[in-house]
């Protein structure tokens, strides 16, 4: 694994005054007690023996929308005051962050409206709107559904909550760092997908501040990593947006990033990107190896394992983000077809 950081760079990052704190992930953990699901950790014996090292399969898969967002959407609502509520809540998403709004709305009895491209699988359009949310279909591309949701605050008087550039939603999706840490006390290193970053940004916070020597290695494709373009960038890139297995991944960063990017690019000591051939190979592996139905963004983990991506030195966590795949898409890959 080439590592892309030094270890000094780590020491000096506790001086750096960061937009997500330890406290902010506490704080979210007491908030969304009760409200979403403390996931399973779970060993995997193929995966270690493969990597050499224990490795386990953190399941948010388990969550009750099959997904780690309800985490960072369920804080994000609950840190509103009641009138921000009322006047109903709207958000662009590649699929599972708008699942999450829908369902904590449903759940708070607050209205919800989703943005969302032409990208987004028919599943996940579906199953938002069986949650009762309104459903807008926008454009090409996560910045035209953002665009959407934009306009809708400014004439209805929406309630935005985004899909990850926001410190209340990176501080719901750190609670699972909280959680392998109570799970694993030695962790060496967590193996994270990698979007807009608020996943791997609150995880990474809540790793680096209780266990700093554990290693955070974000993971996307190929096919339009924003994130990883603009690490590399050191500013906010635009990329192409292309159909990919891993669709929950796809999307911008924004222009005006004020979270994410700055805790990426100080916190994660790597990134590695995927074929779609290795995307369908890690799905391929939780179905007939770990019996998990996951779709391509939670399987990357278990895909750079397989493909020899990255090494690890100790126990390590892998992060199985979300199970939404499209039942005919899944049921053909792991029949063996191409990606």
């Amino acid at each position: 694994m080439t590592i892309m950081k030094s270890e000094t760079v780590h020491r000096s990052a506790d001086m750096v005054l960061l937009p997500v704190t330890l406290a902010d992930i506490e704080g979210a953990s007491a908030r969304i007690d009760g409200c979403v699901s403390r996931t399973p950790l779970v060993r995997s014996n193929s995966l270690s023996n493969c990597a050499g090292q224990s490795v386990h399969l953190k399941l948010e898969t388990h969550q009750p929308i099959g997904a780690f967002k309800l985490r960072g959407a369920m804080n994000a609502i609950l840190s509103l005051d009641d009138a921000q509520r009322r006047r109903g809540l709207v958000t662009a998403s590649t699929g599972n962050h708008g699942r999450a709004v829908a369902y904590a709305a449903r759940e708070l009895g607050v209205p919800a409206t989703v943005c969302m491209s032409s990208l987004v699988p028919a599943n996940k359009v579906d199953a938002i709107r069986a949650l009762g949310a309104e459903v807008r279909i926008v454009g090409s591309s996560q910045d035209d559904a953002q665009e959407e949701v934009e306009r809708l605050v400014e004439e209805r008087g929406l309630t935005s909550i985004p899909p990850f550039d926001n410190v209340d939603v990176v501080a719901g999706q750190g609670t699972i760092g909280l959680e392998i840490l109570e799970d694993i006390p030695d962790l060496a290193a967590v193996l994270v997908p990698l979007s807009g970053g608020g996943l791997a940004g609150g995880i990474a916070v809540a790793i680096k501040a209780l266990r700093p020597q554990a290693c955070l290695v974000g993971i996307s494709m190929e096919r339009g990593a924003a994130m990883n373009a603009s690490i590399a960038a050191g500013r906010p890139m635009a990329v192409r947006e292309e159909e990919t297995l891993a669709d929950s991944l796809g999307g911008g960063i924004g222009f005006n990033n004020r979270v994410t990017l700055a805790l990426c690019s100080t916190l994660l000591d790597d990134v590695i990107l995927l074929t779609e051939h290795e995307i369908a190979e890690g799905i391929r592996h939780a179905w007939h190896q770990e019996d998990l139905t996951v779709e391509g963004a939670g399987a990357v983990g278990i895909a750079a394992i397989l493909a020899k991506k990255v090494e690890v030195s100790g126990p390590t966590a892998i992060i199985v983000s979300g199970a939404n795949i499209d039942p005919k898409l899944h049921q053909r890959i792991i029949e063996g077809a191409e990606a």
